[in-house]
């Protein structure tokens, strides 16, 4: 393998994107991303620190990936077109990048700041959306975190092959998600649908 001047982080965040896809988050490793991109692993070392820091790289940049798709799913939408679109857009985002919706959970989490950044993104853009239901503070918190479960659950569950009924998903999800929305309009009866 003769290395390759053109390789850049970009580059390397989509042959690993690619791989963890293809076959998983335990195939990223340092040997088969060089592979990928037809280099030498050592020459890795110059855009990141090991399989622990393209891993995190990787986290955060799923993370984006996914906030950008909420955020083109949320723009022009208000209350419960906004809540209907996005969380198509997250289980979307889950079907077509598996393996970096994968290794978006495996981020270091709150003591992590790249990865705290873009998470606080993501919680402020799912908060902002329900500010059309006059939820603040705490209120918004909780109804985010309850979203976030269940589009989480079913991705998860949507990839691990558990629903193996012959139903269309789409359809479910669908369904969850107007019970979602009846379950905000009984809670908060003063809300405006949208």
């Amino acid at each position: 393998m003769a290395p390759r001047n053109s390789i850049n982080l970009q580059a390397i965040l989509q042959a690993a994107t690619e791989i963890v896809d293809a076959s998983g988050v335990e195939a990223l490793t340092l040997t088969s991303l060089a592979q990928k991109l037809d280099i030498r692993s050592p020459s890795l070392y110059n855009h990141f620190n090991g399989l622990s820091g393209i891993r995190k790289l990787l986290s955060v940049y799923g993370l984006e990936q996914l906030q950008y798709a909420l955020t083109r799913s949320a723009i022009g939408r208000a209350g419960d077109q906004a809540i209907r679109e996005m969380a198509k857009a997250y289980v979307n985002f889950a079907r077509k990048h598996p393996g970096l919706y994968e290794v978006t959970l495996l981020a270091n989490g709150p003591q992590d700041e790249e990865v705290s950044k873009v998470g606080q993104e993501i919680v402020d853009l799912v908060t902002q959306v329900l500010k059309a239901y006059q939820l603040v503070d705490e209120d918004a918190i909780h109804m985010a975190r309850a979203f976030r479960s269940i589009l989480h659950g079913f991705a998860s569950l949507e990839q691990k092959g558990g629903f193996g009924l012959p139903v269309d998903l789409d359809v479910s999800l669908e369904k969850i998600i107007d019970t979602f929305l009846a379950g905000l309009h009984a809670r908060y009866p003063n809300i405006a649908r949208s």
